[in-house]
């Protein structure tokens, strides 16, 4: 007999590829024109890992600094992605923005658990108003934190009075889906808004 898991009470969205589009070839696609020579750069210079840390809290000035000692060439590369972050993230998704609103319109509880870096969380905050009406947000960059660690999930749950089991998590990354199962919670892998509609309709929301 399969066990019933608990009535969902808290919704959690993460954010970046869920309610706001991020990519870094955005601005890059103009400061390097050829596609080999912009995949290279991302593959071996500002790599993924390279920008994860500064959502682990790396300052930007010491993460250019690293780079800029080994590759003094690339400098105005480099200093660039920070300068032409907001060109990143171009866009809300809005059907999904949609679906956040309405849940904490009917009454249900919302918050946000994001691997971003500090100050640029602050910057899209300003850039889309929409995440700053959610009951709060762990911001992975603003505690030294990041997923699919376990830590972060535990912090998000202590730090506003949830229950995990009764959570139900919604990232894009499959292993921040399993990271969240493994702390307890119910997660959904985020592919769109309308299969999202989809889940929550199967859990009752």
């Amino acid at each position: 007999m399969s066990e019933t898991k608990p009535a969902i009470q808290h919704i959690v969205f993460d954010i970046g590829k869920v309610l706001i589009h991020y990519d870094p070839n955005i601005p890059f696609s103009r400061l390097i024109p050829d596609e080999a020579e912009r995949k290279s750069f991302f593959d071996t210079i500002c790599t993924h890992e390279w920008n994860l840390e500064q959502d682990r809290g790396r300052s930007w000035s010491d993460a250019e600094a690293l780079l800029i000692a080994d590759h003094p060439e690339k400098e105005a590369l480099i200093r660039a992605f920070r300068t032409h972050w907001h060109e990143m993230v171009s866009h809300a998704y809005q059907d999904s923005v949609d679906i956040m609103l309405d849940l904490i319109q009917q009454g249900r509880d919302v918050t946000m658990l994001t691997n971003f870096a500090a100050d640029t969380f602050k910057q899209a905050q300003e850039m889309f108003p929409f995440l700053k009406v959610p009951r709060g947000v762990t911001v992975s960059g603003e505690i030294g934190m990041i997923k699919p660690d376990r830590e972060i999930y535990d912090t998000h749950v202590n730090s506003f009075g949830l229950d995990p089991s009764a959570c139900l998590f919604i990232d894009d990354s499959e292993k921040n889906v399993e990271g969240a199962i493994a702390a307890g919670w119910q997660s959904v892998h985020f592919t769109g808004a309308a299969k999202l509609r989809e889940d929550l309709a199967g859990f009752g929301l």
